[in-house]
């Protein structure tokens, strides 16, 4: 019993000390003070101002655009990578499980100045292309570690079956393969944008000064302190609605998913018991 609360308070404490910040943001973001702290009374001022702040709402507008780009772009080659790797032959399925995990266990300072350094070399001035291909990178190979599992778990015959019955290798991909898969690629695409969502280092390396996102913005914003532009904590707060909303959602589609699964599940046991 005592290790049970022990246990429960120490995962409270961490809860509290990684979510006690935000909500303190989000507290204050319902008020016009200039400092965090100082209650001012109860208003929408920040959010107004906010969406008056054209410099705030086109480097939040860039980060969405690069962020579903290189999701995009990363979940398709992810996928693609995976179901080749998967099928492929077993000495180059070992070589290509190796590659895949160096950009999660490289440190992104490594490749972002790795990724500069060839842009120079090659003479690619930095913009938009230079920063999509450097979150790519960054990217699909988290892409390609959601989907592998769920490719692991579908049945080995499925393809094969499909190919005996007349299917073209194209058709059975399309029909067969990625309905199976869909909830890792579908997972595999959220993880990829909250990814790039999230990305600094990257971005700094690799943009262009003009290009603004939300996280160089923010971190130009804190350097400059006379000119902080409080209404962040009302973007802190959106942000972070839309996270939970998203994390409801899936959730739910999960639970509905399994459901589906389960119902069917029952009701094939439920055929076989009435043939015998």
């Amino acid at each position: 019993m005592v290790k049970k609360v022990l246990a429960r308070g120490y995962v409270g404490l961490i809860l509290l000390l990684i979510y006690l910040p935000i909500f303190v943001l989000i507290v204050f973001s319902f008020t016009d003070s200039s400092n965090v702290g100082t209650w001012n009374g109860f208003s929408f001022i920040l959010y107004l101002r906010l969406f008056q702040n054209q410099e705030a709402l086109g480097a939040l507008g860039n980060t969405l655009l690069l962020a579903v780009s290189s999701a995009t772009i990363s979940t398709v080659l992810g996928t693609m990578g995976a179901i080749g790797v998967f099928y492929s032959k077993k000495h180059f399925k070992k070589s290509m499980e190796l590659v895949t995990q160096l950009p999660i266990i490289n440190a992104e300072v490594v490749i972002s100045l790795s990724l500069a350094v060839l842009f120079v070399a090659v003479g690619i001035a930095r913009g938009f292309v230079t920063l999509l291909i450097g979150h790519v990178v960054l990217t699909v190979a988290f892409v390609y570690l959601s989907v592998k599992p769920k490719l692991q778990q579908m049945d080995p015959n499925t393809y094969e079956a499909a190919l005996d019955l007349g299917a073209t290798p194209n058709y059975a991909l399309r029909h067969v393969i990625i309905p199976e898969i869909l909830p890792g690629i579908i997972a595999g695409f959220m993880l990829a944008i909250t990814l790039s969502l999230d990305d600094f280092i990257i971005t700094t390396f690799l943009r262009n000064v003009e290009f603004e996102t939300l996280s160089t913005y923010v971190y130009a914003s804190l350097r400059n302190m006379t000119h902080f532009p409080h209404e962040l904590r009302a973007l802190t707060t959106l942000i972070f609605i839309m996270a939970i909303g998203v994390l409801i959602a899936n959730n739910a589609l999960s639970k509905k998913e399994a459901a589906k699964k389960m119902t069917a599940l029952l009701q094939k046991r439920g055929k076989i018991n009435e043939k015998d």
